[in-house]
């Protein structure tokens, strides 16, 4: 089964919120997912998920600095060709999570494109965007592993994928 760890630095608690909405979504596609404060990370969970989000309050139109340094961190953890996604949350101008995926894709991630903002505190309508985002990292996750599984050899055709209404697109 696939992996799947949410890391969250949340200042007021919203940013909290979206993670363990995300990690609705990824279990409910069939993903082993935690939602872990960034404090609370260990280098092992790290390297042994397939995905990995990460999300941050904007603060002075950045993403706060622990994080920062944690994600310049992650370069120790051989993040490189994992699924990535940013998330946050934002009073005024919400650039932290824009920043987030830049430096994910610095360190050879995969990020989901486009990433999440949600102004202030998220309701109803935003926990449910943040429960697709999850989905939409399963469904990548899914389709990396039956690449990795060898789900054609070369010069096969690989059967088209069946695309129903209402799914992914966070």
């Amino acid at each position: 089964m696939p992996k799947a760890i949410v890391i969250y630095l949340s200042t007021s608690g919203n940013t909290k919120a979206m993670a363990e909405a995300i990690v609705e979504g990824l279990e409910s596609r069939n993903v082993d997912a935690k939602a872990v404060n960034f404090h609370e990370t260990s280098i092992e969970d790290i390297k042994a998920a397939d995905a990995i989000a990460i999300g941050s309050s904007t603060f002075y139109y950045k993403m706060l600095l622990p994080m920062e340094k944690f994600i310049e961190s992650l370069e120790k953890a051989t993040v490189a060709d994992k699924v990535g996604a940013a998330f946050g949350s934002y009073g005024w101008s919400g650039e932290a999570p824009v920043m987030i995926a830049e430096k994910m894709r610095e360190l050879g991630m995969d990020v989901i494109d486009p990433v999440l903002r949600i102004q202030y505190q998220p309701v109803e309508k935003d926990l449910e965007e943040c429960k697709m985002l999850g989905k939409d990292i399963a469904k990548k996750l899914k389709k990396k592993f039956a690449r990795e599984e060898g789900a054609a050899k070369p010069g096969e055709a690989i059967a088209p994928e069946e695309v129903k209404m209402g799914e992914g697109g966070h």
